[in-house]
């Protein structure tokens, strides 16, 4: 797998050149300012940067309907001054440049727009509400912790939201419930105790939104935000299901945590100014997590918005969450890679819906769908058809795009269509709409074998890319021996107790890195497949306009649902632990996570069926009852990460940018290089520039957090045959809880024969153990042959 340093500079580059294209085109910036410069003629920050904007030429002449905001002046889209000092504004690229230049200004950073990264979880983590003991129990549910979702809004009648038995609302809470439409400010309860909507920076670059298709309020319209506040904190619901599927009780991770609202995400995506603006809100009002489902570009951590509100979370105790992204199974996929992010990937669980193909040669095609409407007949077969044989160019047909199928040769037969370009639904409503009875939707290469199972308008299913290639050669095999090709397709209902289980799923992204593949990420998979949750009573479950159909839950994947199962687990265990930091919480979940399904096997990755790696699943899946109880824990302070970005050769004013203080570097000479952030997993990049022997060290404190006078022994399985691994000492001897001890890990391996820009990636680990506890660790190693 290659890794090139150039990829986040590329980032950059293509990000700043849009920006360039047209030199007085206006667009959203977000402007970092030093807190202490404001001044004293000025009576507020907000009068000082209103004066700083009127000073720049372009702005005066800028019509109101151009600005998307105000009238005169202010055109200020948001201000900041909680997560980040400072304002996002339009601007043209020459105004941009004449800012950065004016006194007390850091950083001038374009704005990005992000994207949704679109129930038998709590049971398959081991979270059961009848144990006498374990998380639940030990943290109350998580009943005085407040998880902010920064999303696309809530549904707030869902029962996933209902307040019964819930105490009053915590005291330390400061957030409102807005009112907006559809929204009065009695929707918020002791459960959902906050909820805000962003739509400035939205509107800045759109003009007015459309009220009659979006509510200008915390109300969800799209069923994204609404689904991922319930898997991080909905109570339980009896009965719960989709169309059929999935029947049992519905549950969040923390069921009695509290719930407070950030709508950031609208019809054309979620705009960095927005979500800024959610940070900075969510850590005034007092949220303990911040789960965030969205992502983007990755650009160098003092361009990265959401790196930057992080950071400022992170410095007031609180958690952070986010998806890594379904750009997956590729290589350097991953998104939200800052390491104050606890960054998360998608798996599995133990239930699927299987809806099978039977081929008219008696051949049996696995698939899956929760297809909910009239079956097709019992002992019938239908005629079969492969979209991309006939209509119109074959491209957009074998692709079921809108307009693309002819009636006349569709009506009646089932149709393979190929994944890719337009949503998985939308193919089926095209289907539909040209009269075919069926669909079978098949993977393309990329795609490998992961299934997703989708509410279609039709009876569907999904097959993987091997398979769609079997049913393709089904079709032309006997299209040329004249013998018409027959299918039809057996719902099958929902399948528990499946094995494997968990897989690492297709979709979601993957590393190395690409801004510093010396931290690695994703740092841990969660459930993200099919998963059940809330779904609000205006969307249908398929998500498209036309479905009338309406369900209080609905089945989706993504790392948009693994995120908000760790989020809501942060909450669990902040609550048991309240002492502990946002390191500390990640660090008990990445040391006690697994990498073995449920045979006792390495977990596999869905997309090829092989064994998966530290790239796909990072330290692993989460186990929610190891990590209540780590034994050790790696945590980190502030001063660890300006070290950390001091080492990533930062300059003074890209550490400002980020941390909103000037730094001073001198201690990063002691912690070495940027690997040695205390981080729970080790990862070093070695540039083979002809040197037989290659050789780095680690550092790494742990803080005892198990039994006092404990002594922990060292295990460790080296990354390959050709390397070394020494750790020192190789005993860790604790007289008290609460103290911290250090330990030097020293990798010494040997240059590979790579050809240029190639590189190898090979993993192990280093584990401690006092026979009660053990602390995992994954040690990755990558020889990279420069070009």
């Amino acid at each position: 797998m290659a890794i090139s340093s150039s990829i986040p500079l590329l980032c950059f580059l293509t990000l700043f050149l849009s920006v360039l294209a047209t030199k007085n085109e206006l667009k959203t910036f977000i402007v970092r300012v030093h807190h202490d410069s404001k001044p004293s003629v000025f009576p507020t920050h907000n009068h000082w940067y209103e004066s700083s904007l009127r000073s720049l030429s372009t702005i005066d002449s800028v019509s109101d309907s151009d600005s998307g905001s105000g009238s005169g002046f202010s055109r200020l889209i948001h201000t900041y001054d909680t997560v980040f000092h400072g304002f996002s504004a339009k601007l043209s690229n020459s105004d941009a440049q004449k800012l950065l230049s004016l006194p007390g200004i850091v950083a001038v950073i374009p704005e990005q727009v992000r994207q949704i990264q679109t129930t038998r979880s709590p049971e398959f983590l081991g979270l059961k509400t009848s144990d006498a003991a374990g998380l639940l129990k030990e943290s109350d549910f998580g009943s005085d912790l407040v998880i902010g979702v920064l999303d696309t809004g809530i549904w707030p009648e869902r029962k996933s939201f209902n307040d019964r038995d819930l105490g009053a609302v915590p005291a330390k809470w400061k957030g409102q419930c807005v009112a907006g439409k559809g929204f009065p400010a009695t929707s918020c309860n002791r459960k959902l105790i906050g909820a805000r909507y962003f739509c400035n920076g939205y509107e800045a670059t759109n003009g007015k939104m459309n009220e009659t298709t979006e509510y200008r309020s915390p109300r969800d319209s799209d069923g994204h935000g609404t689904h991922t506040a319930s898997i991080a904190a909905g109570r339980y619901v009896f009965p719960a299901s989709t169309l059929g599927y999935a029947r049992g009780v519905a549950a969040g991770m923390a069921p009695k945590a509290r719930l407070a609202a950030y709508k950031v995400c609208w019809t054309s995506g979620c705009y960095d100014s927005d979500i800024l603006a959610a940070f900075d809100a969510a850590v005034a009002d007092g949220v303990d997590v911040i789960s965030l489902s969205v992502g983007g570009v990755v650009v160098p951590y003092y361009l990265d918005a959401i790196a930057i509100g992080a950071f400022g979370a992170m410095e007031s105790g609180i958690f952070v969450s986010a998806s890594a992204g379904n750009g997956g199974p590729g290589g350097l996929t991953v998104t939200n890679v800052a390491p104050w992010v606890t960054t998360v990937g998608a798996g599995t669980i133990d239930r699927d819906f299987p809806a099978n193909v039977k081929l008219g040669n008696g051949k049996i095609i696995p698939g899956m769908s929760v297809y909910g409407g009239p079956g097709l007949a019992l002992h019938k077969l239908y005629p079969l058809m492969y979209a991309g044989s006939e209509g119109s160019d074959g491209y957009s047909s074998s692709l079921c795009l809108e307009g693309s199928l002819d009636p006349k040769i569709v009506q009646g037969k089932i149709v393979v269509c190929d994944r890719g370009i337009n949503s998985r639904a939308a193919k089926g409503e095209v289907v539909k709409k040209a009269g075919g009875i069926g669909m079978i939707l098949a993977n393309g290469v990329f795609d490998g074998e992961g299934l997703v199972a989708d509410c279609h308008v039709l009876p569907a299913t999904a097959v993987g890319a091997s398979n769609g290639d079997e049913i393709r050669k089904y079709i032309s095999t006997n299209l040329r021996s004249k013998s018409p090709p027959m299918a039809t397709i057996i719902f099958r209902g929902t399948r528990l107790n499946v094995r494997p289980a968990p897989v690492v799923a297709s979709f979601s992204a993957r590393g190395p890195n690409p801004e510093t593949p010396e931290i690695l990420k994703p740092d841990v998979i969660a459930p993200g497949l099919n998963i059940l949750a809330a779904w609000p009573d205006n969307v249908g479950p398929s998500g498209l306009e036309s479905d009338k159909r309406r369900t209080e839950f609905n089945i989706l994947s993504g790392t948009s649902m693994a995120c908000p199962h760790v989020s809501g687990l942060a909450a669990l265990l902040k609550a048991a632990h309240p002492e502990w930091s946002p390191a500390a919480i990640r660090s008990a979940l990445l040391t006690t996570a697994y990498t073995v399904d449920n045979r006792g096997e390495t977990m596999l990755d869905e997309s090829t069926g092989n064994s998966s790696t530290v790239m796909d699943y990072g330290a692993g899946h989460v186990h929610p009852q190891k990590a209540m109880d780590p034994g050790l824990i790696y945590d980190l302070s502030t001063y660890d990460y300006i070290d950390f970005l001091c080492n990533s050769n930062y300059t003074m004013k890209n550490i400002q940018a980020i941390t909103r203080k000037k730094s001073d570097c001198k201690g990063a000479k002691r912690a070495g290089h940027v690997g040695n952030l205390n981080y729970p997993s080790l990862s070093v990049v070695f540039q083979q520039y002809g040197k037989h022997k290659l050789s780095t060290h680690f550092i790494r404190t742990v803080t005892n957090v198990g039994d006092a006078n404990s002594v922990y022994k060292v295990t460790i399985r080296p990354p390959s045959a050709t390397t070394r691994v020494t750790v020192l000492p190789e005993e860790l001897r604790f007289r008290r809880i609460g103290q911290k001890l250090s330990f030097l890990v020293r990798v010494e391996t040997e240059e590979m024969k790579l050809s240029p820009g190639s590189s190898s990636l090979s993993s192990g680990d280093i584990m401690w153990s006092d026979g009660k506890h053990f602390v995992r660790s994954p040690l990755v190693v990558t020889l990279q042959q420069p070009l």
